[in-house]
């Protein structure tokens, strides 16, 4: 079970901004969004086998398998907060963000193409961007 530290509503709220905005978004979108979206993912994949990183921000186990105490996990994937949240919305894949070297992934269980995107994220993000997209037309005839 994944003990939560991040408010849901806020993560949602975080990330729905980051999805409108991702290149202007902050520290104050970036870290309740990627705190949610990993909270998320440990809770979809429980367990302790893969240790995932998104510095500075936060870092969760997840995936079945063994669990480690102390010291370095047998199995690690980290990457950036952008990437990140990239790989969960469904912007990007797996296979693509490694080829670029856009997440780094050593140890059994740490490719994590099957798990990505997230279904609960990639339908935040999805409509917030149909949301924006809507209320676009709406902002530049008052204008």
């Amino acid at each position: 079970m994944v003990t939560r530290r991040t408010d849901p509503e806020a993560g949602r709220q975080a990330l729905t901004s980051w999805a409108t905005a991702p290149d202007g978004a902050g520290r104050a979108v970036l870290a309740p969004a990627v705190r949610h979206t990993l909270e998320l993912f440990a809770e979809e994949y429980p367990g302790g086998a893969v240790e995932l990183r998104v510095p500075p921000y936060a870092a969760v186990q997840a995936i079945a398998g063994t669990r480690h105490t102390r010291g370095t996990p047998p199995a690690v994937v980290e990457t950036d907060a952008a990437t990140w949240l990239a790989l969960v919305s469904g912007d990007l894949d797996w296979q693509q963000a490694a080829a670029e070297g856009r997440v780094r992934a050593s140890g059994e269980r740490s490719v994590l193409a099957e798990q990505l995107p997230l279904l609960g994220p990639r339908r935040t993000v999805r409509t917030a961007r149909e949301q924006a997209a809507q209320d676009q037309p709406a902002r530049e005839q008052k204008e």
